[in-house]
């Protein structure tokens, strides 16, 4: 099993600068593999021959490159290969996924990375990573692991830290679904006011990180703004507010990861609403709100811990009328709107909470599907 551990490095200001010649070195490649791509399908698109390069067809090129631009020999050859099948793996997302054509690299993006497929060494008791071309690099390991290297990851944050991710393969399989019933599942329903309702009827309060932060936002980017841009003071005030975004991220992954843990090791399964949150932040009045809660990350989180620990995420449509239904009796309330937060059934004369009455419905929709309970 595939698990990824990430760490932060502590590189002297020699290592600094080798990493960002990586970083570079890394761009420069595969902004020109992209070059190369784009414009081998435009002349071949209407040919017999083969419309694309390979990940092997670009790997060729690099021998000349280098001769042109000696100074990529200083660099990894092999963090130069990795950029490479990055570009491919990019393309395959494209294709598979519609995730969107791949972009041309900029040495302005916050964030900048190069990847390390092999050669490196990862000591726990001189607490040190040792990278080709930079050298031991002192670490902070805030866990152990066992299993095989595989590839590495170096960032960089746009607050100037400097971390590594690891990706372990520990040599155990992934474990086989556990059973469940109606009494081990729960439903969830996300929202703004409470971040997740339970089908047990527990809610759990949003803690709005970016919300409470937005005046300290507000201001910090006034300063920027008025500040020369380039300048020492611009610099300056530019990490101010890009510190402020990082705790605010890290707050929220900090939140999410302990919730998605203690949900996955409360029940056997968990059930939950398909959101097309790309389709919700078009509502310019709720977008904030919902760019705030993170729902997607959320989901994201439970679904790879479920696969470490052998549980089950269960989905219903985006469009079940889960909040109109009355989950004792089934009547249905075509006339609810969004504004209303509390009813009661005209059929059985059921109050309702309108999200803890989702959370049920969600639950049972699923289950339904699974046969476990009658329609």
């Amino acid at each position: 099993m595939l698990k990824a551990y990430k760490f932060r490095l502590y590189p002297n200001k020699t290592q600094e600068s080798l990493i960002n010649q990586h970083f570079g070195a890394c761009r420069f490649v595969y902004n020109f593999s992209l070059e190369k791509k784009i414009k081998f399908y435009e002349q071949n698109k209407d040919s017999d021959k083969k419309k694309s390069l390979s990940c092997f067809d670009l790997c060729k090129f690099l021998p000349d490159l280098k001769k042109e631009n000696a100074w990529l020999k200083e660099v990894n050859s092999q963090s130069l290969q990795g950029a490479i099948r990055n570009l491919d793996n990019a393309f395959t997302k494209f294709f598979r996924d519609k995730t969107g054509f791949p972009k041309f690299k900029s040495k302005k993006n916050p964030v900048q990375s190069f990847p390390v497929p092999q050669h490196y060494t990862v000591d726990f008791e001189r607490r040190r990573v040792k990278l080709p071309k930079i050298g031991l690099i002192k670490t902070s390991f805030s866990r152990e692991f066992e299993g095989t290297c595989k590839t590495a990851t170096v960032s960089k944050s746009p607050t100037g830290k400097y971390y590594i991710s690891i990706l372990v393969d520990d040599g155990k399989d992934t474990p086989e679904k556990e059973s469940f019933s109606y009494e081990s599942s729960i439903g969830v329903d996300v929202g703004i006011k409470d971040f997740a309702i339970l089908s047990n009827g527990e809610k759990i309060e949003n803690p709005k990180y970016l919300k409470n932060s937005l005046i300290k936002l507000q201001v910090l980017s006034r300063r920027l703004s008025k500040k020369q841009k380039g300048s020492n003071n611009w610099k300056k005030a530019k990490l101010k507010l890009s510190r402020l975004h990082e705790k605010i991220s890290n707050q929220r992954n900090d939140f999410q990861h302990k919730l998605s843990k203690k949900l996955i090791s409360e029940n056997q399964a968990i059930a939950l609403e398909t959101l097309k949150v790309c389709n919700m932040v078009k509502n310019h009045n709720l977008a904030q709100s919902i760019s705030d809660a993170g729902w997607s990350s959320f989901v994201d989180k439970l679904n790879y811990k479920a696969e470490w620990y052998g549980k089950t995420i269960l989905r219903i449509g985006t469009f079940e009328p889960s909040s109109k239904i009355c989950s004792v009796c089934g009547y249905h309330n075509k006339e609810l709107t969004l504004a209303v937060r509390e009813w009661t059934c005209p059929s059985c004369n059921t109050f309702h909470d309108r999200d803890i009455n989702a959370a049920i419905n969600i639950k049972k929709f699923a289950l339904q599907d699974q046969n476990l309970i009658g329609i």
